[in-house]
């Protein structure tokens, strides 16, 4: 959606919006529409939408009201988020293309929040259908944004590139399979940051190999698409300082290999490389927006397929590191690409901190649901930073427990370790078995997102699909403990 800044409300205007907060009075519209949102209790709460109708300059202007929640309330930037939100949700498909807002009454941060959520909500992708009826269709383009307060522009302008992020992170885990694999999701990003200042690496199949990437090239073995590692590079900082590092699992289709999944629901994982998206996506962001800092996004990018050369279960392989592992289950094998991709990271860019996303495991599901990713963590004061940025975006997370106790469950009887634990535990195994590839005790996170990355129902700001979930947190995070 395009948005644009004006002094007042086009005069061919169509559909015209207020925002207003929760028990506020609702000032300047027609008694109609007033009484008609008392009538229809409409209150002011966050996302709560009523639409009337009134007669303006000769022509028939429908007159919309969102709620933004009450004005002192702690999630104040989320509650402005479901006001925008609530208006492109309603409209989209309304058969109007342009939406007049006006945001009297609110500051610049909070307008920039109600602009992200109409924004985001507003994302549709429907490359491949082809036979939509024409009340099917998207047709909202647009919003003229009248009556903001000063800074709101300036502030919109680094939002949107958050925006930007989001959204290619949705384009990316909606793709199918048969069109985003890892070359193709390589061409895609090379695209996408072509003229932006950022510096792109792939290492192809060969580069991986003289490097002993087993484990990354052990899953990918099995598919006719070649693996990739992407990395974007965005040096925007102090000349010399660490980079923060971001690893994201990139899964292009799991099929499970020759531990194969069961075939219903298997189309879903198309979205395994979520956690790459999340990484790509935050990248986007931050270059977009030309971010004061020193960062690195890192993507393992595999295809876990079946055939007459694909990885066995009770294989060894040798990882980068030189630790070998048992592989007991091919399906457990996001772990094994990010294990390859985490120590290449650390030797290739001596990273200050990592945080790896990836949506590696069900047990994160079947512990925390679709309401919070999993962040597992070796430091402190990184995951509270997580939290806190979830928490103001979003993308919540929940913290979970890292302890050796866990840890020797991995322990294999011919190698270094499994790629699997016992059933109970699986996704603090999983972040266990990664911990050991984390070298010199550098401050580390794992977020296992795999109930995050796509939903079944409308949300906050996505309809049913791809979230873009990871974007804003890792971007925040940046924002808050990097360029702070």
């Amino acid at each position: 959606m395009k948005i644009e800044f004006a002094a007042a409300v086009p005069e061919d205007a169509r559909l015209v919006a207020r925002i207003v907060n929760e028990g506020a009075p609702i000032d300047g519209l027609e008694r109609a529409i007033t009484d008609g949102a008392a009538a229809a209790r409409f209150k002011g709460r966050a996302g709560q939408c009523f639409e009337g109708f009134a007669e303006r300059a000769g022509h028939l202007v429908r007159v919309a009201i969102a709620g933004a929640g009450k004005a002192d309330d702690a999630d104040r930037a989320i509650n402005c988020e479901k006001a925008g939100a609530a208006l492109a949700g309603k409209y989209l498909r309304s058969g109007e293309a342009a939406i007049a807002v006006d945001l009297s009454g609110f500051t610049a941060a909070e307008a920039t929040s109600i602009l992200l959520g109409l924004r985001l909500r507003s994302w549709r992708y429907d490359v491949y259908r082809t036979k939509l009826k024409d009340d099917q269709k998207a047709t909202l383009e647009k919003a003229v944004i009248v009556n903001a307060a000063d800074g709101t522009e300036a502030a919109w302008a680094e939002a949107s590139a958050v925006a930007t992020g989001v959204e290619f992170a949705r384009e990316l885990v909606t793709e199918p399979a048969n069109i985003i694999y890892p070359e193709s999701y390589v061409e895609r990003c090379q695209k996408q940051f072509k003229g932006t200042g950022a510096e792109l690496v792939v290492l192809d199949e060969k580069e991986m190999a003289k490097l002993g990437m087993g484990a990354l090239l052990g899953v990918g073995q099995g598919s006719i698409r070649e693996s990739r590692i992407l990395a974007i590079k965005w040096m925007g900082g102090k000349k010399g300082d660490a980079p923060v590092a971001f690893v994201g699992k990139g899964v292009t289709f799991d099929t499970g290999g020759i531990s194969l999944k069961p075939g219903p629901g298997m189309e879903d994982m198309k979205w395994d490389m979520g956690g790459s998206a999340a990484v790509v996506g935050a990248m986007l962001a931050l270059v977009t927006r030309k971010a004061p800092v020193n960062v690195v996004g890192v993507v393992g990018l595999v295809e876990n397929m079946p055939d007459g050369n694909a990885q066995r279960p009770g294989d060894v392989v040798t990882t980068m590191s030189g630790q070998t592992v048992e592989v007991l289950n091919t399906d457990a094998e996001g772990r094994l690409v990010l294990s390859d991709a985490l120590t290449w990271t650390q030797r290739e860019f001596k990273p200050a901190k990592i945080v790896d996303l990836a949506t590696l495991t069900g047990a994160i599901i079947i512990a925390l649901g679709h309401e919070n990713g999993g962040c597992y963590s070796n430091n402190d004061e990184l995951a509270e930073s997580l939290l806190t940025a979830g928490k103001q975006t979003g993308d919540k997370l929940w913290r979970m427990p890292l302890s050796a106790a866990y840890d020797k469950l991995l322990n294999s009887p011919i190698a270094d370790m499994k790629n699997i634990g016992p059933r109970y535990a699986g996704s603090v195994t999983a972040a266990q078995f990664l911990q050991r590839f984390i070298e010199n005790d550098t401050p580390w996170a794992h977020l296992d997102i795999a109930g995050m990355a796509w939903s079944e129902k409308p949300g906050q700001t996505w309809d049913k699909g791809a979230t873009g979930y990871g974007v804003r947190l890792l971007e925040r995070f940046i924002r808050d403990t990097v360029e702070s």
